[in-house]
């Protein structure tokens, strides 16, 4: 190394090294272990935007694990959002058209964080007592739109938690799976990359978050839909053990049976020839153009999830947790009254418009294929009767939600209730305040997202119809349940009505009804359980 070179490294780092922990307060600057952060301050939050925990997964480094990234020496700016995964305009996500989007967000109470040097964990002890809980956001979309700047936690950082947001691989840049990918990674298989992205932003928190006045020792991982599964997906990966200590999964447990290696390399070798790979080589593969790959990956929900690699996910997600070989943390495991009206708008609506009583048997078996739902369509038409409902298209979201979202939650809640603490809910509004999708033949009452308006200061489309009193009330006592959970492994906490553990022999679930939560029984009823766990065995 030349002299003057050598010199001038050597007076950068001690220059950043005698940055005073008060001044690194007052200005905004904190040191992470690849370099100092500027943030923006707020008079009750303090924001560090877009700080990469990873290095761009772009040229010979798409689909492989993320790398490290390089080191700075001067203050990054951090008061803005970073790039965001690829994806097309949606009504869950915003157009990006770069690869280069693994960053993370830290948001924490004003004036809280603070300096430790390097993080020596030999001093844990004396600075628990000090320290927040931590919170890491994974963000819904089902695994192909979504980004972590429509998520504004001040009202959780209110109550004295820190919150990391972050983005993640997305569509076939984050979970394809094929051959030659899988021949060039040593026998570890292929795919779920967007999954060992979200394992090396949560050991970017274990590294760093010490720094931002966070405690690496309590972190709560959470998540909604494909967040929801993300975080039942680093519940059933070794490779996520010790990275958190607690786990809240919102409508997640839509996809617990996912497809083998094997089947998951079969649909990619068929998506490399829609890419134009007829060879099949990893090579072409990484020089397929990112429109190319935008344009042919599907975008439904559920189109794209993971598959048991055997390195990130050794077992399926249901056996996992059905058998208790995941990371043992307490759960709180939850679900929206009226999941699927969303869904019934986009994806029924949109194609045949308000579905009458004539074609209620056909909208059925369509929704039965496409979903691949263990019953016949009679055995479905015979539970759920069209007269039973005020409109046809309110017995098709029915059915959606009864099978896809809420069976498969309490399901989940009861497995997960024979090894750790877990807690089970249902937002249950029928005048959710819905500003994704325009109005369509039927309420959208409690839809699949509601309960992010709940939790988050902003949501996904930039506004939503005001709250009422009795909405505010409930957003409050939510907001208290989720930061309780994340501090002690508990959701209760005095001021608010008790929430009882679930357990399969109670069948508890919290109600969360405006304004006041309540203890209810009745789930399984309600969502017709018995029929669906007839055909996949109960816990």
């Amino acid at each position: 190394m030349p002299r003057k070179f050598m010199i001038g490294w050597l007076v950068a780092c001690a220059a950043l090294m005698a940055i005073p922990a008060a001044d690194a307060t007052a200005h905004g600057v904190v040191r992470t272990d690849k370099g100092p952060v500027r943030g923006l301050e707020t008079p009750a939050v303090n924001k560090y935007l877009g700080i990469p925990y990873a290095s761009p997964p772009v040229g010979d480094l798409r689909w492989r694990p993320p790398q490290s990234p390089p080191r700075w020496r001067a203050p990054r700016d951090a008061t803005a959002f970073a790039n965001h995964c690829p994806q097309h305009a949606s009504p869950f996500g915003f157009e990006s058209a770069t690869e280069d989007c693994l960053y993370l967000n830290v948001f924490t109470p004003a004036k809280r964080e603070r300096e430790h040097g390097r993080g020596d964990k030999r001093h844990r002890r004396h600075r628990h007592h000090e320290d927040l809980p931590v919170m890491v956001w994974l963000h819904g979309g089902g695994l192909t739109v979504g980004e972590s700047d429509d998520y504004d936690p001040a009202r959780l950082v209110a109550q004295g938690v820190i919150v990391v947001t972050l983005n993640y691989r997305l569509g076939y840049l984050g979970f394809l799976a094929h051959p030659a990918l899988s021949a060039e990674s040593g026998g570890r298989g292929s795919g779920n990359y967007g999954l060992m992205d979200q394992q090396a932003a949560l050991r970017w928190v274990q590294r760093n978050i010490e720094r931002f006045g966070g405690d690496d020792d309590n972190v709560t991982i959470f998540g909604q839909s494909a967040g929801g599964l993300s975080v039942h997906s680093n519940l059933a990966s070794p490779r996520s053990r010790g990275l958190f200590d607690r786990a809240i999964a919102q409508s997640g447990a839509y996809a617990s049976e996912i497809p083998s290696l094997a089947a998951a390399e079969t649909s990619g070798a068929a998506a490399a020839n829609n890419l134009g790979c007829t060879d099949q080589s990893a090579a072409c593969l990484r020089s397929a153009p990112l429109e190319t790959i935008l344009a042919v990956q599907p975008t439904t929900e559920g189109s794209i999830i993971p598959n048991v690699d055997g390195n990130v996910l050794p077992r399926t997600i249901g056996s996992a947790i059905e058998s208790g070989n995941f990371n043992r943390v307490p759960v709180i495991e939850g679900s929206t009254h009226d999941e699927f009206t969303i869904f019934e708008i986009l994806y029924v609506e949109s194609m045949v418009g308000p579905v009458s009583t004539f074609l209620y048997p056909l909208v059925v078996q369509i929704l039965d294929g496409t979903l691949g739902l263990a019953p016949t369509t009679d055995e479905i038409l015979s539970q759920y009767p069209v007269d039973d409902y005020p409109s046809a298209g309110l017995a098709i979201s029915a059915i959606g939600t009864d099978a896809v979202f809420a069976c498969p939650a309490r399901r989940a809640a009861g497995s997960f209730s024979r090894f750790v603490r877990t807690y089970q809910y249902e937002l249950d509004d029928p005048n959710a305040p819905q500003p994704f999708i325009p109005p369509g033949s039927i309420p959208t009452g409690s839809y699949h997202a509601a309960e992010l308006a709940f939790l988050f200061d902003s949501d996904l489309r930039g506004g939503h119809a005001p709250f009422s009193t009795e909405q505010e009330a409930l957003a409050g006592a939510m907001v208290g349940y989720w930061t309780r959970f994340a501090r002690a492994g508990s959701p209760n906490r005095r001021d608010l009505p008790q929430w009882p553990r679930y357990t399969v022999a109670s069948d508890t679930h919290m109600s969360f009804v405006p304004p006041t939560p309540q203890a209810k029984t009745g789930f399984a009823a309600d969502h017709k359980c018995a029929f669906w766990d007839s055909f996949v065995g109960t816990p």
